[in-house]
């Protein structure tokens, strides 16, 4: 992969507006959709379990993110992505906070195991809790490294057949088979709230227009960690960066991502 890959892929985002459906946490709803929004997509958050099914019937791209979870968004994920399976389109999922209670945990597992995703995006230690129950996290970040999780993650991958993204200082992205290292991004990045969910949307929409996931991902963090080094150049703190990161993704040129990019 190069620049030329991931800016093809900017592009098709933002000529097809593919709309991507969020049953997503009431902390990143506003972030995201605008993410989602910048980089050119179509946003829209529906979790009512009489309606989910119908709005997969018209989505390019289907992103859960367990964020706060409660009985009823629960069955609505289950509905949705069983209908999203059946129409053949990607199920991106964010196993927020997995490994830091039993309920997280086997929520996540619950629902790959009914349908299985065409990614799986957290960090570190969410990743690795889904392979190993014995893992634990400090609330929804994570406690351990993505190099220490990689391994977790090619495990991860190959048996659900699947694409998983960790996102951390350097993005791996596997599909069990190939991996991948995005080494964009800033420190100050986890300090805004919402950056990880952020990221799992912007895979939903990449996944929308290109039917290699791995490629997909991997263009879609390139984009993140981008944006994110760029905004952070004009940011006094999280706050601005939040705004100046949104703005990016609106502004971001192909000249920013050959510049910028830096793949292993």
């Amino acid at each position: 992969m190069n620049s030329s890959d991931v800016w093809g892929l900017v592009q098709k985002v933002r000529e097809k507006s593919p709309l991507v459906h969020n049953i997503t946490n009431y902390v990143v709803m506003n972030n995201t959709a605008n993410a989602l929004l910048s980089i050119g997509a179509s946003p829209v958050m529906a979790h009512a379990i009489d309606e989910v099914e119908d709005m997969v019937m018209i989505a390019s791209a289907l992103v859960i993110n367990i964020g706060t979870l409660s009985e009823n968004w629960i069955e609505s994920m289950s509905l949705a992505m069983k209908a999203a399976k059946l129409r053949n389109i990607p199920i991106v999922i964010d196993p927020v906070g997995a490994g830091a209670t039993k309920y997280r945990t086997e929520t996540v597992l619950k629902l790959i195991n009914e349908v299985r995703p065409s990614v799986i995006r957290g960090n570190a230690s969410e990743i690795m809790a889904l392979v190993d129950s014995s893992i634990k996290t400090k609330g929804v970040d994570s406690s351990s490294s993505t190099s220490t999780a990689r391994s977790y993650a090619e495990k991860l991958a190959t048996e659900y057949k699947c694409v998983v993204v960790i996102s951390g200082p350097q993005d791996i992205i596997t599909d069990g088979n190939r991996t991948i290292c995005v080494n964009n991004g800033n420190e100050m990045m986890p300090k805004v709230t919402g950056l990880g969910c952020t990221a799992t949307a912007l895979v939903g929409a990449f996944c929308a227009v290109h039917d290699n996931y791995l490629i997909a991902c991997v263009s879609a963090m390139s984009v993140m960690g981008i944006a994110g080094e760029i905004a952070v150049q004009t940011s006094n703190g999280p706050a601005s960066l939040q705004m100046n990161f949104i703005d990016k993704l609106y502004t971001l040129s192909e000249v920013d991502v050959v510049s910028h990019l830096r793949l292993s």
